[in-house]
């Protein structure tokens, strides 16, 4: 099979740019490790982590949604970003708490942000990346002078019981970026994108059920269309090849070489991906961030999670060149250059225990206890 390349004429043509100014992430604080997964998967740790790289994965507790992982990680990066006024929201997620109306609006609600634009992206795990494209269009254009772009999931309600296959890699997780219209030369800028999909491979990644094909036609959904579905072996290749791709336009764009990269982070979707595709491009293990060992495939928030998660070890330094790529459901695909900031700590749950650094007050009071 052969792919089309896209254009590397640089897309972003202004000065302007979105600049990061703040990032976080948050986890729920239960764990799953390997050795607790159902006995009836027979599965082990050792098997479990030769075919994913996956130690453990977090599950959100009964009655936490989506949306309330998603306020916890927003409140973490807005302090982080000194609790700046906002004038957009955007939330990436493939598992939303309602089918309708998005989760945006109300996630600003909950902040107290006012009466602020706020919508979702839809792009499952290239959802971050096509938040950050929206997010850039919308500061640029004018119509923003600060957005907060959130991704957040909780899969554990999408998953079979019976799937092993997908019960061992996907955990529940949100993280959230502050951004502002700044300069291309400032740290923290965004200097390039890409994105693509194709809509021919929309069965190999979905959930069938639950929305209004399945109303209009329901005799031809059962209840298991309701959970979600992945063909591993053709997403595996297509993964690679379109990440692998869309990191070298990225790179053109930004006319940078691999050897300029400092840092590479992948969507989190498995061990053997991030290996195949930093072997490709080419870029070395040790300069992958990477914390799939410790919370498994979080979709949408998996890049941005593991980038709070290396801000919050003091792993990432002010000036590091960072590559970003992404592939998901779709098929989608997309990938980002920018240059790391100068960020304060970060507060952020420690994903080697259950502790949770310093809290910032949820606007939800109710939240605080569903939560801890």
């Amino acid at each position: 099979m052969t792919f089309r390349l896209p254009s590397a004429a640089p897309l972003l043509r202004t000065p302007q740019t979105a600049v990061l100014e703040g990032i976080a992430g948050f986890v729920p604080p239960d764990a799953v490790p390997n050795h607790a997964l159902p006995a009836a998967w027979d599965v082990d740790d050792a098997w479990v982590r030769r075919r994913t790289g996956i130690g453990e994965r977090r599950r959100a507790a009964p009655g936490v949604t989506t949306g309330d992982l998603a306020v916890e990680a927003a409140g973490r990066a807005l302090a982080v970003a000194g609790r700046p006024l906002v004038d957009a929201v955007i939330v990436a997620t493939s598992t939303p708490d309602r089918p309708m109306p998005a989760m945006a609006p109300r996630l600003a609600t909950r902040l107290g942000l006012g009466e602020i634009a706020a919508w979702d992206v839809s792009a499952a795990c290239s959802g971050f990346v096509y938040g950050l494209a929206a997010a850039l269009g919308t500061l640029t254009s004018g119509c923003a002078d600060r957005v907060l772009l959130v991704a957040a999931e909780v899969y554990s309600t999408l998953l079979d019981p019976q799937d092993r296959s997908a019960g061992i890699v996907f955990g529940d997780g949100a993280a959230a970026v502050v951004l502002r219209r700044g300069e291309r030369a400032e740290l923290g800028g965004v200097l390039a994108l890409d994105l693509g999909s194709d809509g021919s491979g929309d069965q190999l990644i979905q959930v069938a059920g639950g929305g209004a094909q399945e109303r209009s036609r329901p005799g031809e959904f059962g209840p298991g269309d309701r959970y979600f579905r992945m063909r591993g072996h053709e997403v595996f290749q297509h993964a690679v090849t379109r990440m692998t791709q869309s990191a070298h336009t990225v790179l053109k764009r930004a006319d940078w070489a691999a050897e300029d990269v400092d840092r590479f982070c992948a969507h989190q979707a498995n061990a053997r991906i991030l290996s195949a595709v930093g072997d490709r491009i080419p870029l070395p293990g040790e300069r992958h961030v990477t914390n799939i060992a410790r919370v498994g495939n979080t979709g949408a928030a998996s890049i941005p999670l593991a980038l709070a998660d290396a801000a919050a070890r003091g792993e990432l330094r002010a000036g590091e060149r960072l590559l970003l790529t992404a592939f998901g459901a779709g098929l989608t695909w997309g990938s980002a250059a920018l240059v790391w900031p100068e960020l304060p700590t970060v507060p952020h749950i420690d994903t080697d225990a259950v502790a949770v650094l310093p809290a910032v007050p949820a606007a939800d009071p109710a939240l605080r206890t569903q939560i801890a």
